[in-house]
C-alpha cells in the first residue's frame, strides 16, 4: 500500500511537534509502599518532522505506549523516548503524562485511613541538547491567615489550598518524599477521613502555624534548595480564599543548573 506519510511536501517547512494528543490509557506506575500502582493517563506523544516528509506515522505512537503501559516510570520514559525517536526516525521526540496517584494516609489521631488524590504530570523530552524530565505534582493544603490570627480576638480565618510543583533532579525520586515535603510546608496537610477528635487536631495545628502563601513557596523553596539532587524547580501556591472573592497567589523559579558547568 501507499505511504502516504513517507511523500515529499515541497513547502519547506519544518514541524516542531506533531503527534498524538489526550490519548485516555490505563497505565501502571510505581509506588513505593505497594511497588506498582494501577492508574489512568492522559498522554500527549510528539516528535518533529523534517520538511520534506508530508506526514508522521500516528499508528507507531500507540503502538509504542501499548508496549510500555505495564510499566511506565521516571526509569524508563529515556528508553520510551529513544525508541520514539527511532520508530518515527525523528530528531526530537517528547512525551507528556498526567493521571492521579493515590496514597492511603491515616488521619493523625484516630488513625483512620483513607485514599488521598494527587494529581501527578511526567514531562520528558529528547533531543540533541539531551534528556530534559520534568515531575510535575499538585497537592491540596490547609493555610490559616498570620494576619487574621494576629488582629482577631477569637480565631483566624482558613482556606484549602493548593500547591503546585515542578522540579528537574539528577538522580531518581518518589512522589512520596515530593508530596510529604509540601505538605510539611503548609499550615497543616489535608485528609479525606477524619473523626471529631481529627479535626480538633488538624484545626489547633493549622491555628499554631499561620502561612501566607508566600510563607507556603518559602518553605518550599527552601527545603528543595538545601537538596543536591534538585536542580530547577518552580513551586506555586494558591488559597482558595475563604472570606474574599479571590485567591491568594505566589510563585517561586529556581534554576542551579549552571551550578555543576
Amino acid at each position: 500500500m501507499k505511504d502516504v506519510q513517507n511523500q515529499r511536501d515541497h513547502r519547506k517547512i519544518d514541524i516542531d511537534k506533531v503527534g498524538v494528543k489526550n490519548i485516555r490509557y490505563p497505565i501502571t506506575v510505581l509506588d513505593r509502599a505497594n511497588g506498582s500502582q494501577k492508574t489512568v493517563a492522559s498522554i500527549n506523544m510528539y516528535v518533529n518532522l523534517p520538511h520534506q516528509y508530508k506526514g508522521t506515522h500516528m499508528s507507531r505512537f500507540i503502538e509504542l505506549l501499548s508496549e510500555h503501559s505495564a510499566n511506565i516510570n521516571l526509569s524508563n520514559i529515556p528508553d520510551i523516548l529513544e525508541e520514539m525517536k527511532r520508530r518515527l526516525d525523528a530528531e526530537s521526540a517528547h512525551i507528556e503524562i498526567e493521571f492521579p496517584y493515590f496514597i492511603e494516609k491515616a488521619a493523625p489521631v484516630s488513625q483512620a485511613s483513607g485514599l488521598m488524590e494527587y494529581a501527578i504530570a511526567f514531562r520528558g523530552s529528547l533531543n540533541g541538547q539531551g534528556m530534559d524530565l520534568v515531575v510535575e505534582i499538585g497537592v491540596p493544603v490547609t493555610t490559616l491567615c498570620p494576619c487574621s490570627k494576629e488582629i482577631s480576638s477569637d480565631g483566624a480565618h482558613n482556606q484549602r489550598g493548593m500547591v503546585r510543583l515542578a522540579v528537574r533532579f539528577k538522580r531518581f525520586i518518589w512522589i512520596e518524599d515530593l508530596i510529604a515535603m509540601v505538605e510539611d510546608s503548609a499550615s497543616s496537610d489535608v485528609f479525606s477521613l477524619l473523626k471529631r477528635e481529627d479535626e480538633k487536631y488538624v484545626t489547633e495545628r493549622a491555628f499554631e502555624n499561620p502561612m501566607f502563601v508566600e510563607d507556603v513557596v518559602r518553605e518550599v523553596s527552601s527545603k528543595l534548595s538545601a537538596d543536591p539532587n534538585i536542580v530547577w524547580f518552580a513551586v506555586d501556591s494558591e488559597n482558595f480564599e475563604s472570606i474574599h472573592n479571590h485567591s491568594a497567589y505566589a510563585y517561586v523559579e529556581c534554576d542551579r543548573r549552571d551550578e555543576d558547568a
